[in-house]
């Protein structure tokens, strides 16, 4: 048996690599593929052994959440996006980018603004001169950064709450990292003020000096924003590769006529049960699968057999979902309704191809598994041979921060899959249904590839080329016109003919 889940908290390849390890760790489950890009996941099992609750389990246990994926229709994607119910992740994203570059420049420059100036030999405003630099103002310097540094760790608290609940369950991940560097950089700075207060009330001014210049809040804050632009473009990637499947869904209408109790009633094409008498008025398309029952009309089938010319139908004749009635009324009754339809199964089988895995990502995905507790080891033995040098803990966990910061896998574990999704969303588009990411993979070791019948690579639409003749007769009316006289005289000379008026 083979189901589809949607899940919930992924961030990046590291994450779908422990789910897949988690679920395909229960009885029963012979294959587990899970697609970062579309938050979903597919599992073929043993139902006899096995069951939906049990793969649901093993994801939470994993630290992430999991249901079964509920009806994907064209219908009801229609509706979704009519009443605006599905959320925007990518608008989401750029709300916390947005908030996190407000307050993350007026950070930076409070907090080296000063070496600006130094570095220009200028003196800064009187204002912050006075209450905001200086070791006397290093409480007032400190406090500043923290109240700007707070707006940002709240837009970005995700990262926390999923680096630190991954690292419970002994499964790091992306976000781990990014939690653990600016945890680590906002702890120092917590010592360094206490360190600082602790200069003001003895009069060592060189302690406070010393660690005036370590707070390390503006790190913590540049390490989420930029991690944050990363995500942002990342989302924008994820959305864009979906436009395909969303094109396919736009091709079937949102609601459809039925006659019921020998009246006409509009209702959603989700609601059409198997039976229903439905009418198709000239210049609609047809919401399901269905055999005409009364009139005869002309169909434009191009966007789902690619055939250009319209079909001619009459009673007795199949109807397929998102073709359009070009010119007369037709009463049909349907055959095949949701996820059956002609329409629904393409979009079906672009879905689990994007969601399917080519052997070079599942490559992939092994090298991201291992890759976030290999980073934190090192970034651990990093602080300690600095410590051992004698640097100072300062060095040491810049060291260690930058480690961790800079050792972000979600390139390694992105690039395939966003290869895969657009990919098959292009070959959609342009009437290529590609089965699975193993077959676009091998497909560079085609080397013959045989077409069943005329219109199979055509755009599906009839085009007007000029032809041979139409030159000749522009050139012969440029000879008339005297442009080419010369020629003309030349030509009638050699032939030995004579040319007459034609017109």
């Amino acid at each position: 048996m083979k189901e589809n889940f949607d899940v919930t908290g992924m961030s990046c390849s590291a994450c779908s690599s422990h789910v897949e390890k988690s679920v395909s760790k229960v009885d029963g489950v012979t294959k587990v593929s899970v697609n970062l890009l579309t938050n979903s996941m597919q599992v073929e099992f043993d139902e006899k052994t096995t069951d939906t609750g049990m793969i649901i389990k093993a994801v939470e246990d994993a630290g992430y959440g999991a249901a079964v994926k509920q009806e994907h229709s064209a219908a009801k994607g229609n509706a979704e996006k009519e009443t605006g119910v599905k959320k925007d992740p990518v608008l989401a994203m750029k709300r916390r980018l947005i908030i996190s570059i407000i307050f993350w420049i007026p950070l930076m420059y409070v907090s080296m603004g000063h070496m600006l100036y130094e570095a220009l030999g200028i003196a800064g405003p009187v204002f912050e001169q006075k209450y905001l630099y200086g070791d006397e103002n290093a409480i007032t310097y400190a406090f500043t950064q923290i109240l700007l540094l707070v707006p940002i760790l709240i837009a970005n608290q995700k990262y926390f709450k999923n680096g630190f609940k991954t690292l419970a369950k002994k499964a790091p991940n992306m976000d781990t990292l990014v939690a653990l560097g600016a945890t680590a950089a906002i702890v120092y700075g917590v010592f360094a003020i206490y360190r600082i207060g602790y200069g003001l009330g003895h009069g060592d001014m060189m302690v406070v000096m010393q660690y005036r210049h370590d707070l390390y809040f503006e790190s913590a804050g540049t390490i989420l924003t930029l991690i944050t632009v990363g995500k942002y473009l990342e989302t924008k990637s994820k959305g864009k590769t979906s436009e395909a499947i969303t094109k396919l869904m736009n091709l079937a209408p949102k609601t459809v006529t039925v006659v019921r109790d020998e009246k006409e009633t509009v209702i959603p094409a989700a609601d059409v049960v198997l039976g229903d008498i439905f009418l198709i008025k000239p210049g609609e398309a047809v919401a399901v699968d269905g055999v005409v029952i009364e009139g005869e009309s002309s169909f434009d089938e191009s966007a789902i057999t690619g055939e250009s010319m319209p079909v001619s139908k009459k009673a007795g004749d199949k109807l397929v979902s998102a073709s359009i009635n070009k010119s007369g009324f037709i009463r049909a009754r349907a055959t095949k309704v949701g996820e059956d339809t002609t329409i629904e199964q393409i979009i079906r089988l672009v879905e689990e191809a994007s969601s399917s895995k080519a052997p070079i990502a599942r490559l992939a995905d092994k090298i991201a598994g291992i890759f976030v507790p290999v980073v934190i080891s090192i970034a651990v033995v990093t602080a300690i041979i600095w410590l051992l040098c004698g640097t100072g803990v300062e060095a040491a966990l810049s060291s260690a921060i930058a480690v961790l910061v800079i050792s972000c896998p979600c390139a390694l574990g992105l690039a395939t899959p966003v290869a895969i999704m657009v990919g098959t969303g292009k070959g959609a588009e342009n009437g290529i249904l590609i089965k699975s990411g193993e077959a676009l993979e091998t497909a560079h070791l085609v080397d013959t590839v045989v077409l069943d019948k005329n219109g199979t690579i055509t755009g599906g639409r009839r085009s007007r080329r000029e032809d041979r003749s139409s030159r000749t007769w522009r050139s012969l009316e440029k000879c008339q016109s005297g442009n080419c006289s010369r020629w003309r005289e030349a030509w009638k000379r050699a032939a030995n003919i004579r040319l007459r008026r034609l017109w």
